[in-house]
C-alpha cells in the first residue's frame, strides 16, 4: 500500500478547522483541509448579501477568539484589526427608558443606579467574581480533559485538575459550583434585584442555549460568554474590520504561509476506515485522499450520522453522538440599511454610542423566559429576543457611503417547527415579527431596510453543517460539557474510530469563535503522531 499523501486531513475550513491546521503545518506535518462551500471561513465569513452591502454572514462579534491563538498564528500579521465597541450593550426598554452598559466600573454602576441603587453597590463584587471564575476557565479550556477509562494519565490529571480545585478558597468552590449548576435567573437573583439588571445579564446565559433563564445550567452559559477579551482588555467585544470573515481569511493565510492546502468547493462524502482505522476521506466528487489521521471540524452528530461507516464503531455508541442535544434556538438575519435606527428612548438619527453597542431588545428575565416558552409552543416567539449590532457605525467599508448594514442575532426558535411546515415556508413570515419587535422601539426602523438575508435554522444547517441550526455544534448543557463533551469516554479530541479525532464547536470547551478546539486537538494529533508532549 503506498504511503498517504498527507500526514493530517481536516474536514471543514471553518475558523477552528483552519487554527488546527496552522498549528499542525507550523509542527512540520502534511495537512490538507477541505472546504465543502466556494469560501473557507464556515459560520466566521463575510459576504455581500446586496450590491454594496457586506457584512458576517452567521457569526457576528468578536471577544471569545483566544489570544493565544492569535500570537501564535500570527494573525495581525495577516491582516486582523479589530476594534472595540464604544460601550457594550444597550437595553431599549420603553418610549422613555433604556439601559446603556459603557465600560468601566464606575460608568456601569451609575448606569445601573438609575434603575438600583443598590445593584449599583453590588457591582464591584459580582464583576469580582465573575473574573474569578473566568480566569479559572480561562486555564482550564486550554486543556485537554480527562478521559474516562483513559488509564493512569487520565487519572493523574484528574488528580491534577482536582487539587487545582480543591486549593481554591471555599467561597471561589461555592462560586464555581453555583455557576456549574445553577439556572441564570437564580445565580443572578442572588445578586441583584432590578428585573432590568438581571435581565440585561440574564441575556449571556440564554444565548444559543435554546433553554429558559430557569434552567440549571444556563448560569455557565453566562460564563462561558464572559471570559473573553479584544487586544488584552477583559470582557470587552469588537469587530473585526472587514468583518467575521477577516478572522478566517487571516487565519487561512497563516495556514497556507506554513505549508498547509486548503482547498474551497471539496466537499466530504464519507471518511475512509480500513481495517477499523480512519486513513484518509472520499469526496462527493469520488476522489479518496489518504492521511495517516483525519480531523473532522464538524458537528459531532453529523459526524457520525453522515460520514463516518455505520460499521465503524459500535451501534450503541453511535446512537450517543447520534443522539447528542442539538438545536441553540437561534435565526440570524442582515439588513441593509439606509439610515441609522432612531430609538424613541434614545433619539436620533446620527452616531451615538448606543449604535455602535449589542442593542438587545429582551429587557427582564420574564420576557426572556415568554419568548423561550412561545418556541416551544408555537415554533417561535411572538416577542422575540434580538441583538442587533451595527457594524458600520465602527467599520464604514462594509457599506456604500451613509448607509449601514445590521446583524440581528435572535432567540428562540425551534429548530423544527410544529405540524411539518418547513422553516423554507415560515422564515419569511419570522423575519417580519422580528423587523416589528426592532421598530417599535425604533420606528424608523422598518423603513430604513434597503434589503435582508434571512436564515433559520435549516439555512444554517444547509450552508454550514450545523445540525438543528445549532451554533455550538452540541449544547452547552451539564451533561454536555468537559469531560462529557461530546460523550463521556472521547473527551480528549480522540474520536472511537483510531486515526479520527474532533477539532471543532464539538468539543472542549464548546462553541463560540475561540479557535480552541482546534489548538486543543492539533497538540493531541501531534502528540500522537510524532511523540511530542507539547504544553497539557
Amino acid at each position: 500500500m503506498s504511503d498517504p499523501q498527507y500526514d493530517v486531513a481536516i474536514i471543514g475550513g471553518g475558523h477552528n478547522g483552519l487554527t488546527c491546521a496552522a498549528y499542525l503545518a507550523g509542527a512540520g506535518l502534511r495537512v490538507i483541509v477541505l472546504e465543502k462551500n466556494d469560501v473557507v471561513g464556515g459560520a466566521a465569513m463575510t459576504e455581500e448579501f446586496h450590491p454594496g452591502f457586506r457584512n458576517s454572514v452567521a457569526s457576528y462579534t468578536v471577544s471569545l477568539l483566544n489570544p493565544k491563538v492569535i500570537a501564535d498564528l500570527e494573525l495581525d500579521k495577516f491582516g486582523l484589526k479589530i476594534l472595540e465597541r464604544p460601550a457594550a450593550n444597550f437595553w431599549p426598554i420603553d418610549a422613555k427608558r433604556g439601559l446603556l452598559m459603557p465600560y468601566g466600573l464606575a460608568n456601569r454602576q451609575r448606569a445601573i443606579a438609575e434603575f438600583s441603587p443598590r445593584d449599583a453597590e453590588r457591582l464591584p463584587a459580582y464583576d469580582a467574581a465573575l473574573e474569578r471564575a473566568a480566569r479559572i476557565l480561562r486555564d482550564l479550556v486550554l486543556r485537554t480533559p480527562p478521559n474516562a477509562g483513559g488509564g493512569i494519565i487520565e487519572l493523574i490529571k484528574a488528580a491534577g485538575l482536582g487539587r487545582r480545585f480543591w486549593g481554591l478558597s471555599i467561597e471561589d468552590q461555592r462560586l464555581l459550583l453555583d455557576l456549574f449548576t445553577k439556572s441564570a435567573a437564580d445565580f443572578l437573583a442572588c445578586w441583584f434585584e432590578s428585573e432590568f439588571v438581571q435581565g440585561a445579564f440574564a441575556f449571556d446565559g440564554i444565548v444559543g442555549a435554546y433553554a429558559s433563564p430557569y434552567t440549571p445550567g444556563t448560569a455557565y452559559v453566562l460564563l462561558h460568554h464572559c471570559f473573553g477579551e479584544v487586544n488584552g482588555k477583559s470582557g470587552v467585544w469588537g469587530h473585526a474590520v472587514g468583518g467575521m470573515g477577516a478572522i478566517t481569511q487571516a487565519m487561512c493565510a497563516s495556514a497556507r504561509a506554513r505549508g498547509a492546502e486548503v482547498l474551497t468547493g471539496a466537499a466530504v462524502a464519507q471518511v475512509a476506515v480500513k481495517d477499523g482505522r480512519a486513513i484518509g476521506v472520499v469526496l462527493q466528487s469520488g476522489e479518496e485522499i489518504r492521511a495517516r489521521v483525519v480531523a473532522a471540524n464538524v458537528p459531532p452528530k453529523l459526524l457520525f450520522r453522515d460520514l463516518v461507516p455505520e460499521n465503524a464503531i459500535a451501534p450503541e455508541l453511535r446512537s450517543r453522538f447520534t443522539g447528542m442535544k442539538t438545536g441553540s434556538g437561534t435565526f440570524r438575519m442582515n439588513v441593509a440599511l439606509s439610515e441609522l435606527p432612531d430609538f424613541l428612548c434614545r433619539p436620533g438619527k446620527h452616531p451615538q454610542p448606543h449604535h455602535g453597542s449589542g442593542i438587545i431588545i429582551g429587557p427582564t428575565i420574564s420576557y426572556l423566559e415568554r419568548a423561550y416558552l412561545d418556541a416551544r409552543l408555537y415554533g417561535w416567539s411572538r416577542e422575540p429576543v434580538v441583538e442587533m449590532l451595527i457594524p458600520t457605525t465602527l467599520d464604514p467599508t462594509l457599506a456604500p457611503p451613509g448607509k449601514h448594514v445590521a446583524s440581528l442575532f435572535v432567540q428562540h426558535v425551534a429548530p423544527h417547527l410544529p405540524d411539518g411546515r418547513s422553516w423554507d415556508e415560515a422564515k419569511d413570515e419570522f423575519a417580519d415579527v422580528v423587523i416589528e419587535t426592532v421598530t417599535r422601539h425604533a420606528p424608523n426602523f422598518r423603513a430604513s431596510i434597503v434589503a435582508r438575508q434571512v436564515l433559520s435554522p435549516l439555512d444554517l444547517e444547509r450552508r454550514f453543517g450545523m445540525v438543528d441550526g445549532d451554533i455550538f455544534h452540541g449544547q452547552l448543557s451539564l451533561d454536555q460539557l468537559f469531560s462529557m463533551r461530546p460523550v463521556f469516554g472521547h473527551a480528549d479530541y480522540r474520536m472511537p474510530v483510531p486515526g479520527l479525532y474532533l477539532c471543532g464547536s464539538g468539543a472542549h470547551p464548546g462553541g463560540g469563535v475561540t479557535g480552541v478546539p482546534g489548538h486543543n486537538a492539533a497538540r493531541e494529533i501531534l502528540h500522537d503522531l510524532r511523540g511530542w508532549f507539547g504544553r497539557r
